[in-house]
């Protein structure tokens, strides 16, 4: 039994540490999204609750870049171009907060609490 619960929650750990590695290698947080879509629907409750804050810390994290980076752009004013290169520089904070509390909540085998929240 202990061996079926370590490979249940094995492939949402792997999907974290791919989003951790993805703040320097973009690709493997493309693959972790991939994998949670592709795992989210043959898992208990608990772990679902992973899966789905894992696929929306990646969309969410796309959308806020690229608002960021549209709004940057589309003013040209130094000031907010200025305050989105700082806000993107704090995404990946934001990204490594989230999977921090996500491998948290996965060691203790429990439910993420609001995988629908927008912020961590």
């Amino acid at each position: 039994m202990a061996e079926e619960k370590h490979d249940i929650t094995s492939t949402a750990r792997i999907i974290y540490i791919l989003y951790l590695v993805g703040v320097a290698f973009g690709i493997t947080g493309l693959i972790g999204v991939i994998m949670a879509y592709v795992n989210r629907s043959d898992a208990p409750e608990w772990l679902a609750s992973h899966y789905r804050f894992q696929i929306r810390t990646f969309w969410l994290c796309l959308l806020y870049a690229i608002l960021i980076l549209v709004i940057a752009f589309v003013l040209l004013s130094p000031i907010v171009f200025g305050t989105g290169v700082v806000i993107i520089m704090v995404l990946p904070v934001w990204w490594i907060i989230r999977c921090a509390k996500g491998l948290q909540y996965l060691a203790r085998e429990e439910a993420y609490p609001d995988p629908d929240g927008w912020f961590f």
